[in-house]
């Protein structure tokens, strides 16, 4: 099995490497209200579904004049420009094949 690659930045990377840490113990909690049990039960996952399709991360070079052109296009057909870099490419490859 590969090993998983981090999504954090070089200075991401760096800025971790210079955080402190602070045990839990010193952790001033006391600006955040208690939740309810109503609050809870209410309460939903956020952030990506999960699925047994789930889209690989990959680093690609574009030249800035191109991913401009791609984000304006994504932006007049209001999606992300990674959706329509996705899309693109799959029909390309549909129409390749």
């Amino acid at each position: 099995m590969a090993k998983k690659r981090s999504a954090l930045s070089a200075r991401d990377k760096q800025a971790a490497k210079s955080a402190k840490h602070i045990p839990d113990n010193r952790i001033d909690f006391s600006d955040i209200p208690e939740s309810a049990d109503e609050e809870l039960r209410g309460a939903r996952r956020v952030g990506r579904p999960k699925t047994g399709e789930a889209k690989q991360l990959i680093a690609i070079r574009l030249h800035p004049r191109l991913l401009a052109q791609l984000r304006r296009l994504a932006a007049q057909q209001q999606k992300p420009y990674q959706t329509l870099i996705h899309e693109l490419l799959e029909s390309a490859a549909k129409s390749a094949a």
